[in-house]
């Protein structure tokens, strides 16, 4: 399988330990972002795992028209680029615009493609001409093998640093549902596999003009999904998810990811024989 390198130091594939990639759903503010970088940063630092910080400037699919979106292209990158250059850390974000990419590439090291956007030839390729890893979501409504057309767009702009992730089918009814087949099936495009713990127990919609969620099942599906194999995990963690801008109903509470992290990691470490 490909190997995916970031920043010579962290590595994707190859039966290496999971990457962490976690954050708030939506930078919601300096402040809060920074805390909460800091203790994932303390968190994965005393477990020895790869940690990337992920939050978005813009939600520009949500529910309503009156939903909060975040602190725009400027602000969010300025907050990224302080976690990159105070923390030390490596970071992502996502993109919906054509526009948005090369700016955007400028900080981050990792672009993600929102699962709605996986089909948009000229978001991806856009994606794919900054040269940075392209962390490309799966579709709601898309089986995993169709995820091939999305790796070509990305390899035919020359960019071989490609990422996929799961994060749930829907069948509507604000349901999602995982497959886990889905994993090694996406493995086979030679990429490495993200399972995306907490984005796959969203109910769409479910709150009328809000996403709502079942955080109780993350850690059912992260296990599981990490006994399948996985080079990364994604999770969404606040320190107070009730009063959260956006997704609060499936994130992570902060002062509990450490416990939430730690049969994972094993679970990893036994699969893997490291």
């Amino acid at each position: 399988m490909n190997e995916v390198t970031l920043n010579n130091n962290i590595i994707f594939g190859g039966n290496r330990s999971m990457v962490l990639i976690a954050g708030p759903c939506m930078l919601e503010s300096e402040s809060l972002v920074m805390e909460t970088a800091s203790v994932i940063k303390e968190i994965t630092q005393k477990y020895n795992i790869p940690f990337v910080f992920k939050g978005s400037f813009d939600k520009a699919n949500r529910s309503s028209i009156y939903s909060e979106r975040g602190p725009g292209i400027q602000k969010g990158l300025e907050i990224l680029e302080k976690v990159k250059k105070e923390l030390l850390l490596p970071v992502t974000t996502d993109i919906h615009e054509v526009n948005q990419a090369e700016v955007v590439g400028e900080v981050v090291d990792i672009i993600q493609i929102p699962a709605f956007l996986c089909r948009q030839t000229d978001l991806l390729v856009s994606a794919a001409k900054t040269n940075k890893i392209v962390n490309i979501k799966k579709g709601q409504f898309l089986a995993p093998w169709d995820m091939n057309n999305a790796v070509v767009k990305i390899r035919e702009s020359g960019n071989n640093k490609i990422l996929l992730t799961e994060r749930g089918t829907t069948f509507g009814y604000n349901n999602l549902v995982v497959d886990l087949r889905s994993l090694p099936t996406m493995r086979e495009l030679d990429a490495p596999v993200v399972f995306d713990a907490t984005h796959s127990v969203q109910i769409p919609g479910g709150l009328g003009t809000a996403t709502g969620g079942k955080r109780e099942f993350v850690p059912y599906l992260a296990r599981a999904a990490t006994a399948v194999g996985i080079d990364a995990l994604f999770v969404e963690t606040h320190p107070d998810p009730d009063h959260a801008l956006s997704d609060g109903p499936n994130m992570i509470k902060l002062d509990q990811l450490e416990e939430f992290l730690k049969p994972i990691i094993e679970i990893d470490r036994i699969i893997k024989g490291i």
